[in-house]
């Protein structure tokens, strides 16, 4: 048994303070490694909007803010070191391509796509941007004037891919690739006619392009499906991407890596050649001598859809041999697909994060498939960035909300201090780490975290979703909101949980509820057992997703909690088969399709079982795990007589907890602790709390 503390303080942050939370994007190094730009955003209860700026750092700690839009992201230099490239986002707007020098100055807008810009690149010359923005069918998302969302035509729907959570529809903006030339950051700018001078025009999206005020991007690709991720090859004669193009993409998990020229001829498929086992394949990036290819994929088996645990493992293949591919990493062990990044560093390796029992470790691999483990301990690593020998990295901590580091002999030498407001104005919470033995003998691994005074503390199980994603040692809102309201908090991975290898996360493939519920419980008992500041009466659980899931499944089969709490849960595999956007493989591929062996992992079927009473939380625009999940199970709860209430939130998506409008987010945790005051009152959270 272990325990690691990294703050002798308690929790004090509470749900009107959620915008001291700032978060850092990945950073990027100038190529001399003197000094770095990162991205730092906030939640703002004015704009009720996420907004921030970039900021420059240089290695021995100065820093100044580099710009002041309203939200300006994802900084990357040019490989001279000359020029910066960003997005922004005007209030109310989509992302825009903006460049600047990169010693400052006044940023230039290069882009007006109506739907905005995603990924980019520049090139190694750095006189071409290529980026993947997607693009709206006519007459639809305001492309016509006077035609709104309720007045578009009907869409015909004939596959299974054709809607996304936080996106909604898909099909009709496919997201596709295009190439934009730098202009002179010097030229004179733009200045609109006005009076008699002024060209008729329409206003809006796409207005500037037609205008002169932007360059004219040229579009590359056309395919009826999503080309995301581009990036110039070392010589910049190429450009590669991530697409489903094949004829059973719709049927499959399978996504290639591909390649173009610059002027969007000469298509090649670089993977899944070979006609064996399939993979899901992302995250293209060229090695800096541009003799190797470097990639993310995970092994989607002959199928193309057993997706359940399965790790993300880096792989690379020589530039002028498609068929020459090797998996770097141990798909068992090694799991890179968390961040989802690949940065290049020397001339023949990269650094990736590992996800890892809680923790964001950074690894350094070549291709030859040498590895060495950079950063790790309680940090989990966001983002990172090298050049010239130096590497620097975004991360959060158990008190740091989001911060960079230099990495100096295996540890993090700090250069800015973005959580300076969230320290001086609250106290964090210890985190203590823990194992305890399942029934059958398998530890599971978490954390507790305590309120301040001696207790006995009401006890919150707090389940996370997933179920192929794990708790961590990253800054944690939920766990220091619900410990400053009076409550111990419990925080475990259980079997299904990712960051213990693919077995620990694939038992519970078509066997949901079973050694899950085992683990969440036995980690509950012993910290009972352990701790004398909890009380072993007055316990709640909650969780949001899968962990909804797990929830709705443990008060139908333990009675031993006051109260509970169902978010976005996933809670009838049968229907959500149908109404779900990734349902149509999802459920199949956790719980199996007989219909009397899903029956025995259904939430719904056995929810004449619950007796404890239980708010039920959901969004508008979940179309995860959609809202009709939880109207049923509200409704069956209260057509049998359990305390129950539903508590839903207009315009959010599955991601309220996490991304949601900073207004909805403050009111979330309200009316969590409002439930937990009535149920389970502390001195901090009393009983005759007022109701949000």
């Amino acid at each position: 048994m272990t325990q690691a503390t990294i703050s002798g303080l308690v929790g004090r942050v509470k749900p009107d303070q959620i915008d001291l939370l700032t978060t850092t994007g990945s950073p990027t190094l100038h190529p001399d490694g003197s000094r770095l730009v990162v991205a730092a955003t906030r939640p703002d209860f004015r704009a009720d909007a996420y907004v921030g700026q970039l900021w420059e750092l240089t290695l021995d700690g100065g820093r100044r803010r580099l710009t002041r839009g309203f939200r300006d992201t994802a900084p990357r230099y040019s490989r001279d070191g000359g020029l910066l490239v960003f997005l922004r986002a005007a209030q109310g707007g989509k992302p825009q391509l903006f460049a600047m020098h990169a010693a400052g100055g006044e940023p230039v807008q290069l882009t007006d796509q109506p739907l905005g810009v995603a990924h980019f690149d520049i090139s190694p010359d750095a006189t071409t941007i290529v980026f993947a923005a997607r693009v709206p069918e006519h007459g639809r998302y305001g492309t016509v004037d006077g035609v709104g969302a309720g007045l578009e035509d009907p869409r015909l729907i004939t596959g299974f891919k054709y809607r996304m959570n936080g996106l909604g529809y898909t099909t009709d903006k496919r997201s596709q690739l295009f190439t934009v030339a730098v202009p002179s950051l010097d030229a004179e700018p733009y200045i609109a006619a006005v009076g008699r001078l002024k060209q008729e025009h329409q206003d809006g999206p796409g207005a500037l392009e037609e205008q002169g005020a932007v360059p004219a991007a040229l579009q590359l690709t056309t395919a009826d499906a999503d080309h995301l991720e581009p990036a110039f090859s070392a010589d910049g004669q190429r450009i590669l991407f991530t697409a489903a193009l094949a004829q059973d993409a719709d049927s499959t998990l399978v996504s290639d890596l591909h390649s173009i020229a610059p002027d969007g001829g000469d298509r090649r498929q670089l993977t899944n050649l070979d006609g064996g086992t399939l993979l899901g394949c992302s995250a293209p990036r060229p090695s800096s001598d541009g003799a190797w290819l470097f990639f993310l994929a995970s092994d989607l088996s002959p199928s193309g859809l057993d997706f359940v645990a399965r790790n993300t493992a880096l792989y690379v293949q020589p530039t002028d041999d498609p068929q020459g591919v090797r998996r770097l990493t141990d798909a068992e062990t090694v799991d890179v697909g968390d961040v989802q990044e690949i940065i290049a560093d020397g001339p023949d390796s990269v650094l990736v994060v590992n996800r890892s029992r809680g923790r964001g470790e950074l690894l350094r691999v070549s291709a030859a498939g040498r590895s060495d483990t950079l950063v790790t301990g309680p940090t989990v690593v966001t983002g990172a960035a090298t050049a010239a020998g130096t590497v620097v990295v975004a991360y959060t901590d158990p008190s740091t909300a989001g911060d960079v580091a230099v990495v100096e002999g295996g540890a993090l030498r700090p250069v800015s201090d973005f959580s300076a407001d969230l320290h001086g104005r609250t106290r964090v919470a210890e985190l203590q780490e823990r194992s305890y033995p399942a029934p059958d003998g398998t530890p599971v691994h978490g954390w507790a975290v305590l309120p301040e005074g001696e207790g006995p503390h009401p006890v919150l199980l707090v389940i996370h979703g997933g179920p192929f994603a794990q708790y961590g040692w990253g800054y944690f809102d939920e766990a220091q909101v619900y410990a400053a309201a009076g409550y111990a908090v419990l925080l475990c991975n259980p079997r299904g949980a990712a960051g213990y290898g693919q077995a620990h996360g694939r038992v519970i493939k078509e066997a949901m509820g079973t050694v899950d519920l085992d683990d969440v419980l036995a980690f509950l008992d012993g910290a009972l057992a352990e701790f004398d500041a909890m009380d072993d009466v007055r316990l709640g659980v909650m969780g949001g997703s899968y962990g909804g899931y797990l929830t709705a499944w443990t008060i139908a089969h333990d009675h031993r909690f006051q109260a509970a709490i169902v978010e976005r849960g996933y809670l009838d595999p049968p229907s959500f088969v149908g109404s779900s956007d990734i349902g149509w493989f999802f459920s199949e591929q956790y719980t199996g399709t007989d219909p009397a062996h899903v029956a025995e992992q259904n939430p719904f079927a056995k929810i004449g079982q619950v007796r404890t009473p239980a708010l039920v939380i959901h969004s508008e625009e979940d179309l995860r795990c959609p809202i009709e999940q939880a109207q049923r199970y509200y409704t069956a709860l209260k057509k049998q007589g359990v305390e129950t209430e539903l508590l839903v939130f207009p315009g959010e998506t599955h991601e309220l907890s996490r991304s949601g409008s900073p207004w909805h987010r403050r009111q979330r945790f309200e009316h969590i602790l409002r439930w937990w005051a009535r149920h389970l009152p502390t001195a901090a959270n009393p009983a005759d709390a007022p109701v949000p």
